[in-house]
């Protein structure tokens, strides 16, 4: 038998009810030079650049999930083959290949939305990215904050209480705040145009030695904050960085190839509303070859949060977004797991495989890198518009 290969294959990039699934992506198109949206059907590939050239123009429609599902267009083949194209370290650039499904879209992330996660932020700071002082202060901060916390509810009459007997304590954080607090943290995890999709590698900085993946359910918002459909991404985070000070977030979540998200957006309709993302299901794989594995499981019902009000703070009357915006809502994986010596907890190791899955969304696979030896991020919103207007699309 066959070993499956690294990047996994067509039928879990899929949702399980891919049949009953509207999805819109992108691919690279050597024929035009450049990216066109893309629909999947019956497991083949179908461009549909002609009637829609951008991700966002088709995000933007009155009923999205309806309008993709009555479209055709030219056939590019088998998701398997594009799938293998991508992910192949000889690629064919005569033959298309998977982009991430999203392009003029402002791309953003909630931080600090599980209460574990507020704890490791909270270790971070303390630690001053030492990996090495994570263990004895994870103890400590669970018992001052007691057992409580996931049931808080952020910015309420309890959690102010909290707040005010924490900080009698001296335990008091920036990352409590936006934990508990009523302002959610939503910062920019990148530029436009520059995630990565599946199959292709993502990016850690060579000079990180304290850094995880994030897995996550990404809300695709329209313009009017109408929230139209959800994809998978990870949110691949410098724990060293940020520990040393979160004035470093940028530098911390924004670098090469730091971005992911896919493999494809699946459009809200009667079948996959948006109230199912508040009870979806994320797992993380990691496989390391040094045979290290790890698992975990994110459960969106333990958000602090609900997702449509994280939209809500990020694009309404204070905050336009005219081509849109893709929000990561937050992750509850809390990277302790050791994987070298006791108490030193989890770190990347160029070539871990990351899977991160979910039966209504598919699975997103990429494989760890330095940022520096990633594929350049060359093609910009100046480029996609000189694309077009060439194919006579604008």
């Amino acid at each position: 038998m066959s070993k499956e290969p690294w990047f996994g294959t067509a039928a879990e990039a899929l949702p399980d009810d891919a049949e009953d699934s509207v999805l819109i992506g992108r691919i690279w198109d050597p024929s035009v030079d450049g990216p066109s949206p893309v629909t999947v059907r019956d497991g083949e590939v179908i461009d549909v650049s002609r009637q829609f050239p951008t991700v966002r123009d088709i995000c933007e429609l009155p009923e999205p999930a309806k309008t993709v599902a009555g479209l055709d267009g030219p056939r590019l083949g088998g998701l398997s083959d594009l799938l293998a194209n991508t992910a192949s370290a000889d690629r064919d650039r005569t033959r298309p290949w998977l982009l991430a499904p999203v392009d003029l879209q402002a791309l953003k992330a909630a931080g600090v939305t599980f209460p574990v996660s507020m704890i490791e932020r909270v270790i971070e700071e303390r630690a001053r990215g030492d990996l090495t002082l994570a263990a004895d202060i994870r103890g400590r901060m669970l018992a001052d904050i007691g057992a409580d916390l996931p049931s808080l509810v952020p910015g309420s009459a309890e959690a102010e209480r909290l707040k005010t007997a924490l900080i009698a304590e001296g335990v008091w954080s920036q990352y409590l705040e936006v934990g508990i607090g009523p302002d959610a943290e939503i910062f920019t995890k990148g530029q436009v145009l520059s995630a990565v999709g599946t199959a292709v590698p993502v990016g850690v900085l060579a000079a990180s030695t304290w850094n995880n993946p994030e897995p996550e359910v990404a809300l695709v918002a329209q313009s009017s904050g109408r929230i139209v459909g959800a994809t998978l991404g990870n949110d691949v985070n410098l724990r060293d960085v940020e520990g040393r000070s979160a004035l470093l977030l940028p530098l911390a979540k924004d670098n090469n190839a730091s971005c992911a998200l896919g493999p494809f957006i699946r459009l809200f309709d009667e079948r996959f509303p948006l109230s199912r993302v508040r009870d979806l299901e994320v797992v993380l794989q990691v496989h390391g070859v040094d045979e290290f594995h790890l698992e975990a499981t994110s459960q969106m019902a333990r958000i602090s949060r609900d997702p449509a009000a994280l939209v809500r703070q990020l694009i309404g009357p204070h905050h336009q977004y005219p081509d849109g915006a893709v929000l990561m809502l937050g992750t509850m994986f809390a990277p302790t797991q050791d994987r070298d010596r006791p108490g030193e907890g989890f770190t990347h190791k160029v070539d871990d495989v990351v899977r991160i899955s979910c039966p209504a969304l598919g699975t997103l696979v990429n494989r760890v890198r330095h940022a520096e030896q990633c594929e350049p991020w060359r093609f910009g919103v100046r480029d996609l518009m000189g694309n077009l207007a060439k194919r006579g699309l604008l």
